[in-house]
């Protein structure tokens, strides 16, 4: 084996040796903080993408409770006005069969018949006015129409 060397350290050359710990040390520590704040950075786009995410799927759900809200409301107004026309096409046929039986009643005792019904927003109006010689007889009814509002 070679002679041994025996390396000797002098006060300078310690000095340059913490000089260049210290750098080193520097470096790496600027360069933990440079990956910290770019991993900050990432997390922060991340949880804004997250938010924006939630808001537009809130919103989704918004629209598709209002839009089912608004197919019950109408509906719900398509059944009240269908169940309100069949109750006004039976009264109608009601009234055209009285109207038939008078008519024919007033043909063959030579009397008459007169009359006319109103039909306003919830109600049914029916005046006749049957007269048979002598005899007068005067009918007036309002009959209530069930429309809920």
């Amino acid at each position: 084996m070679g002679p041994k060397v025996r390396i000797v350290i002098n006060e300078e050359h310690k000095a340059v040796i913490a000089i260049q710990a210290w750098w080193r040390g520097t470096l790496v520590r600027r360069t933990l903080l440079h990956a910290a704040l770019k991993a900050w950075i990432i997390q922060c786009w991340w949880k804004q993408k997250l938010v924006q995410l939630m808001e537009s799927r809130r919103q989704v759900a918004l629209d598709t409770f209002a839009r089912q809200e608004w197919a019950v409301v109408k509906l719900q107004s398509w059944v009240r006005m269908w169940c309100v026309r069949l109750r006004y096409l039976r009264l109608l046929h009601a009234v055209r069969i009285i109207q038939v039986y008078w008519r024919w009643h007033s043909c063959h005792t030579r009397g008459f018949i007169q009359g006319h019904y109103n039909l306003k927003e919830n109600q049914l109006n029916l005046q006749l006015e049957i007269s048979l010689g002598s005899q007068a007889c005067r009918v007036q009814q309002c009959i209530p129409l069930p429309i809920k509002e």
